[in-house]
């Protein structure tokens, strides 16, 4: 087993997962991940044998069919997949994300009817806050959703534009955050999240909702991200999250916290693959006589690409513990996404440097990671919104008394 990242005090049912995540990497993603991603296609027997391994359901609870296991268990799965292939690991995130919030926040009979088969994976989750317009400022949207009739179990008719969904197409279930009109004084507490059942596919999958197509993307193939638009969609009152208006702002950042930490981890993963080409390739080719790991040039690269990638690991296993443990982890896991994602776009870009011209070859596995690891520097909030999270925490802890 390779030094780097490396976790201590895992219990012998996470090691097992990890060695089985590992095998199947190595077996079924890795030799097939270059061709798949060239030709955009979607991995379909890839995620037919994550379904098989139970990965969809690896932190909804036992009682509705799942593994139970933590959000550490789930990042450092998700370490594992990016390493193999960052767009397979895209696939179970917003799923993954789903079912946190549908099980930390839903109603019981939103529980009932949603996780045991999301635990399968017959039903699959998307996530959507973003807009064509809206950026960072997620308090500022516009789709709204206006009930349409007398009485609180009146549907609602939602409207507007949704954008940036990663498993657009190919999911049935998407969270969306929506503007409902509550009154309140401040922007964020007039939005609220909707569960809005869809079939898959593409065009008016249903009555004034469209899924336009798959976005060409410059990486991160293979897993569909999509537009969604709305026109006079209707949706139940039964499908609000938890039943509470005007709650839906908190309940998608609790889940965009965790999803920090996922992201945290797709970067450590394709960081300790860019380490592991460039260690490789530096040992095998020579110039003026000798290995270009002997070369103190590459050799101070290799041990700088080496330091990095452990510190990241290191800080998103910390912020998935904190989560775990039930404290409060924005400035952790905001810390974890922040430098994990910086330092993969460091690390990839110097094992490219290693690999010379041959690093530009689109034979070469390296020329997929140059492409896909600045995704995460803006994926689940930019560096500078991060930074924005960070520091008002730290004030908030540091607030000087007067």
């Amino acid at each position: 087993m390779a030094r780097l990242a490396q976790t201590a005090g895992l219990t012998e049912i996470q090691q097992e997962i990890l060695s089985t995540v590992r095998t199947f990497v190595d077996k079924e993603i890795l030799p097939h991940a270059t061709a798949l991603e060239h030709a955009d296609t979607y991995p379909q027997d890839i995620v037919d044998g994550m379904k098989e391994m139970g990965l969809f359901g690896l932190t909804i609870p036992e009682e509705y069919g799942g593994l139970g296991e933590s959000l550490l268990t789930y990042a450092l799965v998700v370490e594992q997949i990016a390493r193999g292939w960052m767009s397979v690991s895209g696939v179970i995130n917003t799923h993954f994300i789903v079912a946190y919030m549908i099980n930390q926040h839903g109603t019981p009979e939103q529980k009932q009817r949603y996780l045991p088969k999301m635990a399968t994976g017959e039903v699959r989750g998307s996530f959507s806050m973003s807009e064509p317009d809206l950026g960072s400022d997620v308090a500022a949207i516009k789709t709204k959703a206006v009930q349409d009739g007398a009485g609180a179990d009146a549907d609602y008719v939602i409207d507007g534009a949704k954008m940036w969904l990663t498993n657009g197409g190919t999911s049935n279930l998407t969270a969306v955050l929506v503007r409902t009109e509550e009154g309140a004084p401040k922007p964020y507490q007039n939005l609220t999240t909707f569960l809005v059942d869809k079939p898959t596919g593409y065009g008016e999958v249903a009555p004034g909702l469209i899924v336009p197509g798959k976005i060409d993307k410059m990486g991160y193939k293979g897993v569909d991200t999509t537009e969604m638009v709305f026109k006079g969609h209707r949706v139940p009152a039964a499908q609000i999250l938890g039943g509470k208006r005007g709650a839906g702002f908190a309940q998608m950042m609790d889940g965009v916290e965790v999803g920090r930490v996922n992201v945290a981890a797709r970067a450590c993963g394709i960081s300790i693959r860019a380490f592991e080409l460039a260690v490789e390739y530096a040992q095998q080719r020579s110039t003026f006589g000798k290995p270009i790991a002997e070369h103190q040039a590459i050799a101070f690269k290799l041990a700088e690409m080496a330091t990095k990638v452990e510190a990241a690991h290191l800080m998103m296993v910390n912020a998935a513990r904190l989560k775990d443990s039930g404290n409060r982890n924005d400035v952790e896991a905001g810390m974890a996404k922040l430098l994990a994602s910086e330092y993969c776009a460091e690390v990839t870009q110097e094992a490219f440097r290693i690999h010379g011209g041959y690093g530009y070859s689109k034979e070469y596995e390296i020329e997929r990671l140059m492409r896909e690891a600045p995704f995460l520097l803006i994926g689940e909030g930019t560096s500078e919104i991060q930074k924005t999270i960070i520091s008002r925490g730290l004030l908030r802890e540091y607030k000087q008394r007067t």
